[in-house]
């Protein structure tokens, strides 16, 4: 009963750290390694942390799997949307020069919007994927 009390309380403790690493990765991302995938990973595996300590019924609140599974598709259209305000001013797709006064401020911008997409999309394929094999060896 023990270990189970420190296990819980580590994890509570060491959650929002991770959180703060896959923030830092995700807005890192510009100037070196990290960006949207790495940091979707991330916050995927907080909750198979969070699941592995406290349950997957327990996990399933914070995030429902109808949740993770909408999360796909939104990540898909946050990344395809990001190119058409581009498209409305007559330039290329994906051109992110439009999004600000200064060319290389809109690619950053574009670049952000860009890895929003793919943290999404990951994250949910991530929990999904984790729940399909939570299901699968229940059964």
């Amino acid at each position: 009963m023990r270990l189970d009390v420190i296990l819980r309380i580590t994890t509570k403790l060491i959650l929002p750290f991770i959180l703060l690493f896959g923030l830092y990765v995700h807005f890192h991302g510009d100037f070196g390694p990290g960006g949207g995938f790495q940091a979707g990973v991330i916050a995927a595996g907080m909750l198979i942390l969070f699941s592995i300590i406290f349950g997957v019924y327990a996990a399933k609140q914070v995030v429902p799997e109808g949740v993770a599974t909408f999360m796909v598709p939104l990540g898909i259209l946050i990344y395809a949307s990001a190119g058409i305000p581009a498209l409305l001013v007559n330039q290329n797709y994906l051109n992110f020069g439009v999004l600000a006064d200064h060319a290389d401020h809109g690619q950053h911008i574009g670049i952000l919007w860009v890895e929003v997409g793919v943290l999404t999309t990951v994250a949910g394929s991530m929990i999904s994927i984790f729940y399909a094999l939570v299901q699968r060896g229940r059964s």
